[in-house]
């Protein structure tokens, strides 16, 4: 774990696989930082991203901060790997009818041109991979 520019960032030792025009991150939001900092290890424990990072509470000030879980977006067995941790640990958001959050993975390259908020549109969206409904795989190769 490397404490830095505001963030808690954790390392895989693979990190050079992200490409700077692929590489992206599927996200969520905490209120407890102590919590935030277990994914992120087990995350790299696991195998599960190439690195990951989350918000230093301490440092920003924020009553909430993300956590991000990178991978490059062409990677559909990394897409299926965070996903699959981001469900097993209950990451993905539900509606109240127990249906999941269509969640939008987000390139770097989104980030860096300013897309946030409305503005913001995912090019892959989590409806790709699993039925929101009942949580199961869609896609074969996924």
């Amino acid at each position: 774990m490397l404490r830095m520019g505001g963030w808690y960032w954790y390392l895989s030792g693979e990190e050079a696989k992200l490409e700077r025009h692929k590489c992206g991150k599927w996200m969520y939001f905490f209120e407890d930082q102590s919590f935030a900092q277990r994914i992120c290890e087990k995350a790299i424990t696991e195998h599960v991203c190439y690195e990951c990072k989350c918000t230093d509470m301490e440092v920003q000030l924020a009553p909430t901060g993300v956590i991000c879980f990178y991978l490059n977006g062409d990677d559909i067995e990394n897409h299926k790997r965070v996903i699959q941790f981001m469900m097993d640990n209950d990451l993905i958001r539900k509606t109240k009818t127990g249906r999941y959050y269509n969640n939008s993975f987000k390139f770097d390259d989104q980030t860096r041109a300013g897309e946030y908020g409305a503005d913001f549109e995912g090019k892959i969206k989590l409806d790709e991979f699993i039925d929101l409904k009942t949580g199961r795989w869609i896609r074969e190769e996924a």
